[in-house]
């Protein structure tokens, strides 16, 4: 059971209850009005420390659908961080008048710490380049609809693989399921932190390659993950400006692939993704942004406990 529970990294979800939220996903895109009304006198609390634009309003839109509430704010300066006030603060504040809390903060390990002074459910939207679990669950329901299994694939991560967050997650929680195959491609300097490698594979794991050519391994992928180098993780601008273009996907690129291989990006792009790709079946990156309210409208109605 799920009711009253935390999300603050991928490991606090079991592969039972991953197919569980994916069921349950599945069944409110195909029978929406069936779930309009469960969350009904239930108000979310959204905390955002950090600009969002699909994050935020997925949540939101998510718990409007429910028939819910949502209260909260966008930006820390319109909060009273502004001022002064301590996260344990903010937390116990906001969950004084809410059911239960969505957050996003620029600063790795602020959602362990929320979740040891929260009142209610309390879910990590992202902190800062540490985990970022719903974005994976929206992964996994795009991953599902589309090739029917999360076993067996390989599966390209492209671009930032340092600070994205999103990546760290989806390797995390892929590695979870059998005969998958990671194929982790950045240039050196971007390359996944070792912390998170060795909490991901076990010493001598060899379902994994680092390359830093996307060419070299793209017609083996079941699917690409590409993710934008992001110039707010940086503390040097020559830096961003000298790796911001490392990896540009178009449709030179995809005449390499796989017929059946899908494109998946977090968002938002910048130039990683060529608008000529846009129009190719393969991807399905605008997918995962509807995908990414259905998930969460599953994942709180488990944290809820309410039921249709």
């Amino acid at each position: 059971m799920l009711k009253g529970r935390n999300l603050v990294s991928p490991d606090d979800l079991s592969v039972e209850e991953l197919y569980e939220l994916m069921d349950l996903a599945r069944d409110i895109i195909k029978s929406p009005d069936d779930y309009s009304n469960v969350c009904k006198n239930k108000i979310l609390g959204t905390l955002f420390f950090e600009p969002s634009t699909r994050t935020r309003l997925s949540f939101e839109s998510a718990m409007l659908r429910l028939g819910g509430q949502v209260i909260g704010f966008s930006e820390a300066a319109s909060s009273s961080t502004a001022k002064g006030e301590s996260l344990i603060d903010t937390i116990r504040t906001v969950g004084s008048y809410a059911d239960i809390l969505a957050m996003r903060n620029p600063k790795e390990g602020s959602a362990m710490l929320a979740s040891e002074y929260t009142y209610v459910p309390l879910i990590n939207a992202g902190d800062g380049g540490h985990y970022h679990p719903t974005q994976t669950l929206t992964d996994l329901l795009t991953i599902i609809e589309n090739k029917g299994t999360f076993e067996n694939l390989n599966i390209g991560l492209c671009g930032d693989l340092k600070f994205g967050r999103t990546v760290h997650s989806l390797l995390k929680t892929m590695n979870k399921f059998k005969g998958n195959k990671f194929y982790l491609i950045s240039p050196d300097e971007l390359r996944i932190p070792s912390y998170v490698m060795e909490l991901t594979f076990e010493d001598g794991a060899d379902n994994f390659v680092e390359v830093e050519r996307l060419e070299e391994v793209i017609h083996d992928l079941d699917i690409l993950y590409m993710t934008r180098v992001q110039k707010e993780r940086f503390f040097n601008e020559a830096d961003y400006v000298r790796l911001k273009d490392s990896y540009i996907l178009g449709p030179e690129k995809m005449s390499m692939a796989k017929d059946d291989m899908i494109v998946l990006h977090p968002l938002p792009r910048v130039n990683e993704i060529e608008v000529a790709v846009d129009s190719d079946p393969r991807a399905k990156y605008f997918e995962q942004v509807k995908n990414g309210m259905y998930v969460r409208m599953a994942l709180i109605m488990k944290l809820l406990g309410v039921c249709k």
